[in-house]
């Protein structure tokens, strides 16, 4: 067997065994103590008691005293230090470009190390900055990278509970939370209403996991079959775990109702595996009555607008007046008589074209060219058009009529 006492060296913090190498000592009494940062003052977290020799650590390293007036003036001393140092830690942070934010600064017990806390999202190459300290403070420097429920607990806060941060207070370590034990305790899934300040899920989770599991091992599942002790059968439909209460859901002619019922009232069937949920299917069937009420008001409205919009239109035509149709039959008339002017027009223009190509032909005996061309496109004007292939084929043969016609010529 063999003495171990705890000490604590920041509060809510982790407490590690050492030796009291024969030291009378009392809960919450300060002590200087030999770690591997160095020496330290701490307190006394966990009284003497004897343990066997397989259960520790060894070898335990001792107490070295009591803390004295002189050690705890130079732990305040320290702490007026570091806040200096936690300036000019930002101030090179900032010079260097570093991605970093600075947490905490802390001296070990006799100044041979300065310790500085940050965090980061990805890792920092912070060797220069380093050697900067160094050369500013004139000691050894340690950075260490910190995560964000960490950096929670050195900063503290108040919860959503109204409470400060229970890993500020009382929590030594951190326990690992899942979603698992949110759906245990019945809570909303919603990540801003179940995550701490540090913005993880809220370690209280943890503290009330083993009541949740213990009670709902009486509780059945939704969808179960429940009988009470009249001989009633129905589904459960919702519980309440911390009270052990139980909604059941009744079906009788159509007609639905709900319940309340404690566990111990009610013997549980549980539902088998592969058999249609009851309750699921109720709520499918509510559902489907629902769309079918909305479609069948969607085409009521439908019918109902186009009979309005077709008797606006029938009021219309009868609020017409008789002058717009004898408006119509004159315009009708007048377009008529135009397009009969039009076509004298061009017949007339037609013989005078045709009475002048009679003279050219007599006085020279040949037809002029100019008049060839404007008597060409007025003709082209005038007929439909036609695929090219029967053009070039009228055009061939107009080709070998005026060459007739050069012949003709000369013999005269």
């Amino acid at each position: 067997m063999k003495k171990i006492i705890g000490v604590r060296f920041r509060n809510a913090g982790k407490s590690y065994y050492f030796d009291p190498s024969g030291l009378t000592l009392r809960m919450n009494d300060r002590v200087i103590v030999e770690t591997a940062r160095g020496v330290e003052m701490g307190v006394i977290s966990i009284p003497e008691m004897e343990v066997e020799d397989d259960k520790t650590k060894q070898p335990l390293k001792e107490i070295m005293r009591k803390a004295t007036e002189e050690d705890i003036k130079r732990v305040e001393e320290n702490i007026v230090k570091e806040k200096e140092a936690y300036r000019i830690g930002q101030q090179k942070i900032r010079e260097h470009n570093l991605e970093m934010k600075l947490v905490q600064t802390e001296y070990t017990f006799d100044r041979n190390k300065l310790l500085f806390y940050f965090t980061a999202d990805d890792r920092v190459d912070f060797r220069e900055l380093v050697k900067d300290l160094a050369s500013v403070f004139r000691t050894r420097i340690e950075l260490r990278q910190i995560g964000v429920r960490d950096e929670t607990k050195i900063l503290g806060g108040i919860g959503i509970c109204g409470r400060e941060l229970c890993c500020k207070t009382f929590l030594s370590d951190f326990a690992p939370v899942s979603m698992k034990m949110a759906k245990e305790q019945n809570l909303s899934l919603n990540p801003t209403k179940i995550s701490g300040v540090c913005g993880r899920l809220m370690c209280c989770l943890k503290n009330e996991e083993e009541t949740y599991e213990y009670l709902n091992e009486r509780m059945p599942n939704k969808g179960d079959e429940a009988v009470t002790q009249a001989k009633e059968r129905g589904i459960v439909y919702d519980t309440n775990i911390l009270k052990q209460l139980v909604r059941v859901l009744f079906e009788e002619n159509d007609e639905r109702e709900i319940r309340e019922y404690s566990i111990d009232e009610l013997t549980i069937i549980p539902r088998k595996k592969g058999t249609t949920n009851k309750l699921k299917q109720a709520r499918m069937e509510e559902k489907h009555e629902k769309k079918e009420k909305s479609v069948v008001s969607e085409a009521i409205e439908a019918e109902q607008n186009r009979e309005a919009k077709d008797k606006e239109n029938k009021e219309a035509k009868e609020s017409k007046p008789e002058h717009k149709e004898r408006n119509n039959k004159k315009r009708d008339r007048k377009q008529g008589n135009g397009n009969q002017n039009n076509g004298n027009k061009s017949e007339g223009n037609q013989n005078n074209h045709h009475k002048k190509n009679n003279k050219n032909h007599r006085e020279d005996g040949k037809p002029n060219k100019a008049d060839g061309q404007q008597t060409g496109g007025e003709e082209k004007a005038k007929k439909p058009h036609k695929p090219r292939h029967r053009n070039r084929n009228k055009n061939k043969n107009n080709g070998e009529g005026g060459e007739n016609q050069k012949q003709n010529g000369k013999e005269n």
